[in-house]
């Protein structure tokens, strides 16, 4: 089965194979940039400058993973 749609990183998954490593990929990504949200909300920030740089943090990790995988 072959597709046209880009995968973000300029090589088109051709098999059903590849695409589903790439989808498996994917969710990877998209898990880990959820984990890093989390961990980075875990305590809701306040007026604690510690814990507002906490949830940047974790956001940031979070825009990286993404802006890493092409998402």
């Amino acid at each position: 089965m072959m597709t046209t749609a880009n995968s973000g990183h300029g090589h088109v998954p051709r098999t059903t194979d590849e695409r589903l490593r790439h989808l498996e990929s994917q969710v990877e990504t998209l898990a880990g940039a959820i984990r890093a949200l989390a961990e980075g909300l875990e305590q809701i920030p306040s007026q604690d400058a510690e814990q507002g740089e906490q949830a940047a943090r974790g956001a940031r990790m979070a825009h990286e993973l993404l802006l890493s995988q092409g998402l």
